[in-house]
């Protein structure tokens, strides 16, 4: 029985992240309603990656197998979610002291905030956009490989960008601490564009509190650009341009005071991490 499974890379990524969160809940001292809610999802989850791995292509299930290829793009959402189910109040100091330290620094001393505003609201106005494009660079990425026929390397772009954004993520429990736009709104504040704006309400409504550390908009974007080069060889202007566009979003975490700047390159390094170890996988035929 167990050889008739096959699983997909991004279904065991998902369920370490989805047992991690499991064994969170059943551990810190949260909510029992909570605890029950999060134990509860992740078992189900972890039941639907053995119906899938059972149910795979060499058995018939072929539209299943499509069912694969966008499922994980919900998961992902879920996944973000639910560290804010599991978050605990911030106890002790704060960190965030030392690293608003560092962007005052790098965007008043080494005049950041100034060459971003030199052109009045149009660079801060392009990289709000860029920030609020984070979100669809998963759905991008797997309409990018489908249309050029690359729908086979779908599960290694997943695994790319799912190593990078889900191991963000698990370290938000150890890493309490609160966005500066929040913390400090008066240290280094944004120019107000319209693009702000909508970002602001976005996060108002959907913005996980439990912790900034590492970016997971840095980590995402820069998975999804690290992701497509992998896949796409030899045609990487989709791959090239998601980095431009990750380049600008690491810009705007910190130019917005979404994030700290080291934040940001956590957030860089954990990509870099995703994508060192996909040289070690071997590519699916």
């Amino acid at each position: 029985m167990w050889r008739s499974l096959r699983f997909r890379r991004s279904e065991l990524f998902f369920s370490a992240y989805f047992t991690y969160v499991a064994v969170l809940a059943l551990v810190r001292p949260v909510a029992p309603e909570v605890r029950t809610l999060t134990v509860t999802a992740n078992i189900a989850i972890l039941f639907w990656f053995f119906l899938f791995a059972w149910a795979n292509r060499a058995r018939g299930f072929l539209t299943l197998d499509y069912v694969r290829d966008v499922y994980p793009l919900p998961l992902l959402l879920l996944a973000y979610r639910q560290m804010n189910w599991i978050a605990l109040p911030h106890e002790g100091p704060r960190i965030e002291e030392a690293w608003l330290r560092w962007d005052l620094r790098l965007l008043g001393d080494w005049g950041g905030s100034a060459l971003v505003e030199s052109a009045g609201p149009l660079l801060p106005n392009l990289i709000e956009a860029a920030y609020l494009l984070t979100y669809g660079l998963p759905v991008f990425g797997v309409v990018a490989l489908t249309l050029k026929g690359e729908r086979r390397r779908i599960d290694d772009f997943y695994s790319v960008l799912l190593f990078g954004t889900l191991t963000t993520y698990a370290f938000y429990p150890w890493f309490p601490s609160t966005t500066p736009r929040i913390l400090y709104p008066e240290a280094a504040p944004a120019m107000d564009t319209c693009f702000r704006r909508v970002n602001l309400a976005v996060l108002e409504r959907y913005a996980i509190t439990a912790s900034v550390f590492p970016s997971g908009h840095t980590a995402c974007a820069f998975s999804a650009a690290f992701g497509l080069l992998r896949t796409l060889p030899g045609r990487q202007f989709s791959g090239h341009a998601v980095l431009a566009l990750a380049a600008l979003i690491a810009v705007a975490t910190i130019y917005g005071r979404y994030h700290y700047a080291v934040d940001t390159a956590a957030g860089f390094a954990v990509a870099l991490l995703a994508l060192g170890y996909s040289f070690t996988w071997r590519e699916r035929v």
